[in-house]
């Protein structure tokens, strides 16, 4: 059996390993870590929960020289602070056993504590690209030093734009510098970043993100929108500690509420969060204090936390790339974990695709929550539900700027209760807004966003919202 001793690593890190319960690697670790420790640079094909942090971490520190004042010797790049934040708590421990300082910045706290320990000299620095950006212009770290860099999750950092960032920190460093990079997948604009900044990489991949799909059970749920949150407490108090995924920062901090009055605790997390909040949300949902995080694509990736029973999908992904990183959260590192989407009437096209992309059976099932942690079967669908009678109304939007998308609107609307938004139409050939919506809400909550929203301002643009006629009641 291969041990962290047989592959090179210095006799302090394995006693440090030991220590915290490790003592066998993962393949990923295996399989990079005599790569990295010999110099070589390094394309490393994994998943989050793969054990990828370690296994660029531990060559890293093995390697790592010390610091002077602001002239970290190692660096980290992060796409989110809680990646940022993670990945530094998992290395510091075992970097104190090699004497070594480990560090994170990155954005939504103050400058103050973070250029101090800078100036005190950090010999590892893991940061975000925008806030280390944001301190290179501020002459508070200086780069030229660096000679090991790790690029982590490179697929996200081009998904959220900031490859022009990365490129940018990458040429301020050492030009004879060690380059790992670690991602998810290994193509399009990652390929590139690999081609420009390595040199005769080696490539290892343990434990792809397509293998998500086999590590834990999937079910998809037709369900009607009005019982999501009824199914998903059911869920959550069935299962545990489950993440529950929305498509908005409003429609998390509704849905968060809404779990606490039926007796979940429950926390949110997104984007328009402070660090701190984000901080304490993680912190209650670790400790089990708040069983269910309910997050925006923001926790798909970029955060670690054992256990997490089961994934909800309350609101559907964008593609299958998403639906494969929100999974990755349950059926971490050979544990097993329970994947549970719910599907509405007018998704089920768009999740039936997405089923073929990833091959998996193209099956809806009634709701049963006994039946989570068994695969699903793969049969027809169940009929299609029918809508409460006259509970929603249509209302009618007008005027939208062309680059308004649904999600825009149900954020918007959002505020005001459960909302769906469907088809906005705008003139392909001009680019320009002939169009509208329809926002499906309850007839009370659509009201008061008619009162409210009327004239409100969209991508700098006048939004009409005009009362369409209710939905017509059906007998019972």
């Amino acid at each position: 059996m291969t041990t962290f001793a047989h592959l090179g690593l210095p006799d302090p890190l394995v006693r440090a390993l030991r220590d915290c319960g490790v003592s066998t690697p993962f393949p990923i670790q295996a399989a990079a870590i005599p790569d990295a420790l010999g110099g070589r640079d390094v394309r490393g094909k994994a998943p989050t929960g793969s054990g990828k942090t370690l296994a660029f971490g531990l060559p890293l520190l093995a390697t790592v020289d010390a610091a002077g004042r602001n002239r970290p010797r190692a660096l980290v790049l992060a796409p989110t602070r809680e990646l940022a934040q993670q990945i530094s708590e998992e290395l510091t421990p075992l970097a104190k056993a090699v004497r070594r300082r480990v560090f994170a910045i990155y954005g939504g706290v103050g400058y103050g504590p973070q250029k101090g320990r800078l100036r005190s000299g950090v010999d590892v620095l893991v940061a975000t690209p925008g806030r280390l950006e944001d301190l290179v212009e501020q002459r508070s770290v200086d780069l030229s030093e660096v000679d090991i860099v790790v690029v982590d999750e490179a697929d996200r950092m081009a998904d959220m734009g900031f490859l022009p960032a990365v490129r940018r920190i990458l040429d301020r460093t050492a030009a004879h510098r060690q380059t790992l990079l670690f991602s998810a997948t290994l193509d399009g604009d990652v390929a590139v970043l690999s081609r420009d900044y390595q040199h005769d990489p080696v490539q290892h991949e343990a434990g792809t993100v397509e293998s998500k799909t086999v590590d834990a059970t999937h079910h998809f749920w037709q369900v009607n929108r009005t019982d999501r949150l009824g199914h998903a407490a059911e869920v959550v108090a069935a299962m545990g500690r489950s993440i529950v995924f929305t498509r908005t920062r409003h429609g998390a901090d509704r849905l968060a509420k809404q779990l606490d009055r039926k007796g979940i605790g429950a926390v949110s997390l997104h984007g328009g969060r402070s660090q701190g909040q984000r901080t304490r949300a993680l912190a209650a949902f670790s400790s089990g204090k708040s069983p269910a995080l309910v997050a925006t694509d923001v926790a798909a990736r970029g955060i670690h936390v054992d256990d997490v029973a089961c994934v909800i999908h309350f609101d559907p992904p964008r593609d299958a790339k998403d639906y494969l990183h929100r999974s990755g959260r349950t059926g971490r590192a050979g544990a097993t974990g329970s994947v549970v989407s719910f599907v509405s009437g007018d998704q089920q096209g768009s999740v039936r695709r997405m089923q073929r992309d990833l091959g998996m059976p193209a099956a809806l099932d009634a709701p049963q929550v006994d039946a989570l942690g068994e695969p699903a079967p793969a049969r027809a669908p169940v009929a299609k539900p029918r809508r409460a009678n006259g509970a929603r109304e249509s209302l009618y939007v007008a005027n939208l700027p062309w680059k308004a998308t649904v999600d825009d609107i149900e954020e918007l609307f959002g505020r005001y209760g459960d909302v769906h938004a469907t088809t906005i139409i705008t003139d392909r050939r001009t680019r320009r807004s002939r169009g509208f919506g329809f926002v499906e809400m309850d007839a009370d909550d659509g009201r008061a966003a008619c009162e409210e929203l009327h004239g409100a301002s969209l991508g700098g643009r006048e939004l009409i919202v005009r009362p369409a006629r209710p939905a017509r009641r059906r007998s019972a």
